[in-house]
């Protein structure tokens, strides 16, 4: 059963145990989809090339690696909490834009939800750059170990 009272935003501050699980969880969640991409880009590189050339995006070879710096570098800071808002806010970006090249024929159902998945993961980003990691992330032992807030 749900503890409803905990969840209660007036309690935040005499049990923020649940929000650290929370903030964890919720990072490694959203991070999985991004390291499981980077490492098929990874596994297929010249097929991925091609499908990035194929969008008509220049430099497709430059573009693959920025992708697959983006979610396996990205990814792997997001679930170690590590500089998680510029983390967080890059792979937002990387997002929209990903929809926006290659999930744009909104006509097909399929990139349509394609699409609103990207638009989707962005929005779960921003929340991780508005609230930032938790304790439970190598920002908030950082910031333990000075005089700062964790995020």
């Amino acid at each position: 059963m749900v503890n409803f009272i905990a969840l209660d935003p007036a309690n935040e501050r005499s049990n923020p145990s649940y929000r650290n699980a929370a903030a964890l969880a919720g990072r490694v969640l959203i991070a999985t989809i991004f390291v499981m991409s980077g490492a098929g880009k990874l596994a297929d590189p010249a097929g991925t090339i091609a499908y990035i050339g194929a969008a008509g995006l220049p430099f497709a070879p430059i573009a693959y690696a920025g992708a697959v710096a983006v979610e396996l570098g990205g990814g792997f800071a997001l679930v170690l909490g590590y500089r998680t808002r510029l983390a967080a806010a890059a792979m937002a970006l990387f997002s929209v834009l990903a929809a926006l090249f290659f999930h744009s024929a909104l006509a097909d159902q399929n990139q349509m939800i394609h699409f609103f998945k990207n638009i989707a993961m962005a929005g779960g980003l921003l929340q991780v750059v508005a609230v930032g990691a938790g304790r439970l992330s190598l920002d908030g032992r950082r910031a333990a170990g000075s005089d700062l807030q964790p995020a």
